[in-house]
Parts: C-alpha cells; sequence; structure tokens
C-alpha cells in the first residue's frame, strides 16, 4: 500500500503556518512585480467569498475583508521540508513527487504503527501539527494515492480492486493537473477531453482502448489507466537531508523585541516538531535576522538599490550544552542573548536552524545524588551572564602554564570527572637538605609536615616586608592588621617566570614563613611579584 500527502492551495499554507490567526479570514498570495502583481493562490473562504486566481491588486481594492500576503519562497521551502518530515518518520522510502506533495511506501509498516486506517489518520494529526492541512489518501498504487489525496479531502482510504470505482467521481482537471507535463499541456488535453463531453474520470475510464489509442495515441492511453488506478510503478526514493530551518520574510520591519519573541516562538515551535518527528534534539540553535539597510552613512559609490541587494545580517549562535527539545527553553535563551546583544536595527528577514543531534539519555543511577537539569541549569547562567556580562559565567579550566593560579571561563558543558592526580613535589630553593635547624624551624617544619592544605586569599592581601641578608625578617599586612610579626621561620625562595615572549610575562619569588601567634606558629605563603617587586600574602596553611 501508498499514501499520498497533498496540501492544497500550498502557497496560502505556507503563510498560514507563522500567522495561524487569519485561518479564519479571506486570505489571498499575490505574485509577480508591483504594480502587475496578481493573485497566485486563495484559501476556500476567499473562494467562496468569490474572489478569482489572476485578480490584480486594483481589482481587489473594494474587498474590504481580503488579506493579501506577498508570495514568500522561502515559506514554501520551510513547509516542503517540514512534509518531508512528516512522511520520514513514518517511512524510510520516500518520493518527493513536488512542493505541495508527497508520496510514501506502507509496506511493513503495520506491526509499528498499527492498521493502515490507522497510519492515514496518524499522518494526518502529524502533517496538522506542523501547522498544515493535508489531504491524505491510501491506495494499492502511487498514482492512485496521489490522484486520491488530490481530488478528494480528508483522508481517504481506497481498498484494493476498487480505484476505478473510487476515482470515477473525481473531475479530469485533478489527472491532467497531476500528471501533464506543464500548464499548456494540461489546457490542451482539458479542452480536447471537453469536446468529447468527457469531464468526470469515470467517462474516460470507459472509453474504448483501440479508439483512444488512434486518436490520442499512447498518452491517451496512459491517462485512461490512470483514471482507472490500474498503473504499477515503484517510488523513486528520496533522503531528505537533515537540515531543520525555519525562514520568515516581514510585511514590516520589527524593531522591538516583543514582536520578535512572539513570531521566534511560533519558528521554534516547527523546528521542534520537525525534529520530534525524527526522534532528534537540538544541539545548537543559529538565529540570523537580515535588517533593513541604512542609507545613512552608506559610501558615495554603492547605490541605494545595490545595498538593498545585499543585507546587513546579524547572527547569534547558541551552543547547547546537552541535547535539548524544549521550546520556551530556546525561546528564553534567544530572548536573553538578545537583551545582551540587539540588533541594532529595524528586522525584515527572520532566519532560524538547529543542528540536530540524538537525544541525551536522562536515567541515573539509583544512589547517585540528584543534580540540576542541565535545560535549567543553561537557563540560569544565561540569566547570571545578562547581570555579570559575557564570558564571566561558566567552568574554570586551568590553563597549561606554570603561571600560579593561571586559568579561564569557558562555556560550561557537563563533562565526565577526571581522576585528579597528586600534587608535584616542591624542592628546596638550594637543591639539598638543609643542616641542623633550630628549635623553632624544627617545631615549624613539623607542622609543615602535617599540612593538608592551603588555604588562598582571594585577591591576595598586599604586605610590607623588612629584609635581612636576603630573607624576609618581619612581616606587615595592610589590609589585615592581625597578619604581622616577626618571621621566626622561612623556606625558600621558589623562583618561577614565564611567557617572556609576550606583553603580559610574569616572574615570581615564593617564601613559606612562620609568624609566632598565641596558639603557636601560624604559616603562611608569602609571594613577591618580581616585575613591579609588590609582595602579597597568598595564603595560610591549615
Amino acid at each position: 500500500m501508498f499514501a499520498g500527502i497533498f496540501i492544497p492551495d500550498f502557497p496560502v499554507e505556507a503563510i498560514l503556518r507563522f500567522e495561524p490567526e487569519l485561518r479564519a479570514c479571506c486570505v489571498a498570495v499575490l505574485g509577480g512585480r508591483p504594480p502587475l502583481e496578481k493573485i497566485i493562490a486563495l484559501n476556500e473562504k476567499a473562494r467562496h467569498a468569490g474572489v478569482e486566481i489572476g485578480a490584480t491588486r486594483a481589482q481587489l481594492e473594494a474587498w474590504g475583508e481580503l488579506v493579501l500576503r506577498a508570495r514568500s519562497p522561502a515559506q514554501e521551502d520551510s513547509a516542503h521540508a517540514a512534509l518531508l518530515d512528516c512522511a520520514q518518520s513514518f517511512s524510510p522510502e520516500i518520493e518527493d513527487t513536488a512542493p505541495n506533495t508527497v508520496l510514501l511506501n506502507l509496506a511493513g509498516l503495520e506491526p509499528l504503527f498499527g492498521p493502515v486506517s490507522k497510519i492515514a489518520r496518524d499522518l494526518a494529526h502529524r502533517v496538522s501539527k506542523m501547522e498544515l492541512e493535508a489531504n491524505v489518501a491510501v491506495a494499492s498504487n502511487p498514482d492512485a494515492a496521489l490522484l486520491a489525496a488530490r481530488g478528494f479531502p480528508g483522508v481517504t482510504l481506497i481498498a484494493e480492486g476498487h480505484e476505478a470505482e473510487r476515482l470515477g467521481d473525481l473531475p479530469v482537471d485533478v489527472l491532467l493537473e497531476s500528471f501533464a507535463s506543464d500548464v499548456e499541456e494540461a489546457v490542451r488535453w482539458l479542452e480536447t477531453l471537453d469536446r468529447w463531453g468527457i469531464r468526470k474520470l469515470r467517462a474516460l475510464a470507459s472509453l474504448p482502448e483501440v479508439p483512444l489509442s488512434e486518436r490520442l495515441g499512447q498518452q491517451g492511453i496512459r491517462l485512461q489507466k490512470l483514471a482507472r488506478g490500474a498503473t504499477t510503478r515503484k517510488l523513486r526514493s528520496f533522503e531528505p537531508p537533515l537540515v531543520f530551518a525555519e525562514c520568515v520574510e516581514l510585511e514590516y520591519p520589527i524593531v522591538l523585541l516583543e514582536p520578535l519573541a512572539f513570531l521566534l516562538n511560533c519558528m521554534l515551535e516547527q523546528v521542534c516538531a520537525r525534529l520530534g518527528a525524527r526522534a532528534l534534539a537540538a544541539q545548537e540553535l543559529r538565529l540570523q535576522l537580515e535588517l533593513e539597510p541604512c542609507t545613512q552613512g552608506r559610501k558615495p559609490d554603492v547605490s541605494a538599490a545595490e545595498q538593498a541587494n545585499d543585507p546587513v545580517r546579524f547572527t547569534r549562535t547558541l551552543r547547547l550544552p546537552v541535547p535539548m527539545l524544549d521550546v520556551k527553553m530556546f525561546l528564553k535563551l534567544l530572548q536573553l542573548d538578545l537583551q545582551a546583544h540587539p540588533p541594532g536595527a529595524p528586522i525584515v528577514k527572520v532566519h532560524v536552524s538547529a543542528e540536530p543531534a540524538r537525544p541525551r539519555p536522562t536515567q541515573s543511577g539509583l544512589f547517585l545524588p540528584p543534580f540540576p537539569e542541565p535545560e535549567k541549569l543553561e537557563l540560569t547562567l544565561a540569566r547570571i551572564a545578562g547581570i555579570v556580562g559575557e564570558g564571566r559565567v561558566g567552568s574554570v579550566e586551568l590553563l597549561d602554564t606554570h603561571r600560579e593560579g593561571a586559568f579561564e571561563v569557558r562555556r560550561f558543558a557537563p563533562v565526565e570527572p577526571e581522576t585528579k592526580k597528586s600534587g608535584k613535589r616542591r624542592k628546596d630553593g638550594n637543591g639539598h637538605e638543609n643542616g641542623s635547624a633550630s628549635p623553632v624551624e624544627e617545631k615549624a617544619q613539623e607542622k609543615m609536615s602535617a599540612v593538608i592544605a592551603m588555604r588562598l586569599f582571594r585577591p591576595p592581601l598586599r604586605a610590607v616586608i623588612t629584609m635581612r641578608e636576603g630573607k624576609p625578617v618581619r612581616l606587615r599586612c595592610l589590609q589585615c592588621v592581625d597578619i604581622k610579626g616577626e618571621i621566626v621561620w622561612t623556606a625558600g625562595p621558589w623562583r618561577s617566570s614565564g611567557d617572556w615572549s609576550e606583553q603580559e610575562g610574569w616572574s615570581r619569588e615564593e617564601w613559606d614563613i612562620a609568624i609566632p601567634a598565641e596558639s603557636g606558629f601560624v604559616l603562611y605563603r608569602l609571594v613577591q611579584d618580581k616585575l613591579n617587586g609588590k609582595w602579597f600574602v597568598e595564603g595560610t596553611y591549615d
């Protein structure tokens, strides 16, 4: 069995996907260049109101309730891609017959999706979720399914062997519109059959074959087989690319972010619906805005028309920590990003695309502690970045350098925890063991041997040091009056430097010192910046 999906009034439906509030109105789509624009498509309400295809804009000025829209190839491409995604979500074998028509093979799908009648209803429901109104028909061969989808509204099921009976009530123009090579050929065949009094497929199917072939040739025989639903062929298989993008061309430029958010919500719903139909999620969101060209500041040798053909594009890319499929989350992330980085000019075109990825597994261990959901954590980080600034929120990553405390803030992304390696062993400044030590030094060394951690001061505390014979002998902290006194024990110095070829080179000298206190001794890390000569108390040992 084969299924056909057909979208009537396709140019209108492509526009109504993003303006669903217009479905209750009379809508017409204009094509051509102004002022010679003509109607190329209508919805059913406009057709019942008496509007005709080919009418010009000037002839429609008296129609106060008629909504006119310019044809949008970008929106038609998006609607066509959504139609292919719907078909691909059911069957791997599909045929891209026309922008408004798709055929798919239903062989072997019943164990997965149920009987054919249920598959047809599910197909119609899936297309409706894409904000498209479609006809779905099921028949034993692709051509019969195509004719039934183009001729009958809603969901149609044709049992095998009853194709001629069900298709007989269709007008001949449905057949010619479906299988004629061009419009002129269809008009020529329609005039010929009309002179013969053939207006229904049943009348064409009942003609004798020999006289028909003598007058119309093999093409006439082929049209008769199509009218009987007796043709057999294979689908021209088509593999649609994994491109999930939506594009909207605006009638009037958008200046404020609030109406843009309403439009982005509709577009993100369509992108997520298409991703969900293919069992995929989004790993990256890309927003591209075409801005209204500004005539001020234009180069003298560049005309306004040339500048209009080369619009200014504003692009923002959101790299998500894990694959997601949440419209509200995507919309909020884009809003926060646009608030931090406004476009700066009126918007005339919006393009949203998503990079597909497999959904992440959500099952966790039974005894693992609860952790924040990546979606909520990403939104929280975006809100914090809007307050403190971009590049100041994320994961801290150590740099590949010997510089103390060198790190940078990277964008947060969950990673597997790595096994921590033991810290490197520090050597004495002279490279060998010292001789005999005083009791004070022995007591300080005993405490150092029991040290398990150092508490860093961030930022380091400025200090004034008294030196004697190249060693610090007295300390006075400028920012903490409690840190002061005579230095009774020292170890060091440990000198290090780096990045000498860069503008931000560094050179430092470290000392471990002990200062008497009421409870014994307090051990500190003392650092001197060799480039500016300043001293700092970097931390204390616990």
